[in-house]
């Protein structure tokens, strides 16, 4: 759907909003389908009504309007939120009946919106970050998971298998089924725990019936048998070890490289939160309180987000809020905190986009989406249809936060904390800091 979005005035816009004709169809067939359902027609049951006889039953306006009532709402919302117009009202709608469910239809939304954000000045901000460290314990890690890989299995004598050991198995369940010459290392998490514990102990050809339980709580029985047991002789970690494995002659060249990739990866994770502490600092030094219906809409989101994760890992609503002593209503207030700021912070980054007149090129939406992988078939057919306007509102924000980061003063995370602690409580934000919504991202 297209959009023109008008500011009315400081608080009020006219939304412009295009519907296509395939979305006009589709609003008709299901306020069709609703109608037939509650109409009667002698001679056919209820929602059986064909679509010529409702007509004629109901007339074409009325059907017509159902589809619009039905429909305008997400039509507005979805229109808004792409053209990042966030309501505060309920909109007041100016519009004529579609003529024809087979072409575009048209159709304005005047309603109130949340004014845009005077962005503080955030050369004046201070913004906690941290600087890389490199634990020793993380480059030993490396080193021995690369000494791990080049390690030889020698088969184990005079003792039974214990943490380490790669075993050979068959597995013999009540029923006769079998896992025959399965190769584990122990250890490693990959059998239950009451199968691994059995293994333990044994020597080649000896055997063990374990009982274990399932995830539903069922009970069952299975004989192990070690065939084999083998443990793994680690070379040392010297030079010759980073010629063999590695392209470098020392292990001194080996251990510089793995701490410079650690370092990098350091530095993005923390410059990724130094730049959302940058936008959060100024969300709260310019006072933006993000409400509305976008933020419901998100919260919503967020819920349905969480929803299907939980489901996907089998755990139900009610599960999920005894373990993290919460209750529905608190989870919600949650949610609605953390959308409410992700809707602040993209409420700030458009305005300081607005106060720098930052503007993006068609060149620059084309490379950014020639770096995403995309080919220009593909390139030439997503700017066709209206993608456009997306990334290139994507870019410019990210260009407001990328000044916004380059601007603020970093000071010692020590620093800051202290100077928090002088801060009075209705100045303070929840304590729980969603992720940080960056440009381009998925909600």
């Amino acid at each position: 759907m297209a959009n023109i979005v008008e500011q009315l005035a400081e608080d009020k816009v006219k939304l412009t909003v295009e519907v296509p004709a395939h979305d006009v169809h589709h609003a008709v067939e299901h306020a069709a389908n609703d109608l037939a359902a509650s109409v009667r027609v002698p001679g056919f049951r209820q929602g059986k009504v064909p679509r010529p006889i409702l007509m004629q039953k109901i007339g074409k306006e009325r059907l017509y309007a159902e589809a619009v009532e039905s429909h305008i709402g997400g039509w507005f919302l979805n229109a808004a939120t792409r053209a990042r117009v966030n309501p505060v009202a309920q909109p007041a709608y100016d519009y004529e009946l579609p003529a024809s469910e087979s072409e575009d239809w048209r159709f304005s939304a005047t309603v109130e919106v949340q004014p845009k954000p005077d962005p503080a000045d955030w050369t004046q901000l201070e913004v906690p970050k941290h600087e890389a460290e490199i634990p020793a314990e993380a480059v030993q890690t490396e080193l021995e998971a690369l000494q791990k890989t080049v390690g030889e299995l020698i088969p184990v004598e005079g003792r039974p298998a214990e943490d380490g050991d790669t075993v050979v198995v068959d597995l013999v369940a009540e029923d006769g089924t079998a896992q025959r010459d399965y190769v584990v290392e122990l250890g490693s998490e990959r059998l239950v725990e009451e199968i691994e514990n059995g293994i333990r102990g044994l020597s080649p050809g000896e055997s063990r019936e374990i009982a274990y339980e399932l995830q539903d709580a069922a009970s069952r029985k299975a004989t192990v048998v070690v065939k084999e047991l083998k443990e793994r002789v680690l070379p040392p970690l010297d030079d010759e070890l980073a010629k063999t494995a590695t392209e470098f002659d020392t292990l001194d060249e080996l251990r510089t490289d793995i701490e410079s990739r650690l370092r990098a990866q350091i530095d993005e994770e923390l410059d990724g939160m130094f730049r959302a502490a940058a936008v959060d600092e100024l969300v709260r030094a310019s006072n933006v309180n993000a409400a509305g219906a976008l933020v419901e809409t998100r919260t919503r989101e967020l819920l349905n987000g969480l929803a299907r994760s939980l489901e996907a890992r089998g755990i139900d609503a009610g599960t999920y809020l005894q373990l993290t002593g919460q209750s529905i209503e608190q989870l919600n207030a949650r949610l609605y905190a953390e959308a409410s700021l992700s809707v602040g912070r993209e409420l700030i980054l458009e305005a300081v986009a607005d106060k720098l007149g930052i503007v993006v090129t068609d060149d620059e939406i084309t490379d950014e989406l020639r770096a995403g992988g995309e080919s220009e078939e593909d390139i030439a057919a997503f700017i066709e249809q209206g993608g456009a306007d997306r990334v290139r509102d994507d870019i410019r924000m990210k260009k407001a936060l990328d000044r916004i980061a380059a601007e603020v003063k970093p000071i010692a995370p020590e620093l800051h904390e202290a100077r928090e602690a002088l801060w009075t409580p209705e100045q303070e934000q929840p304590a729980e800091t969603p992720k940080l919504w960056t440009p381009g991202a998925k909600e």
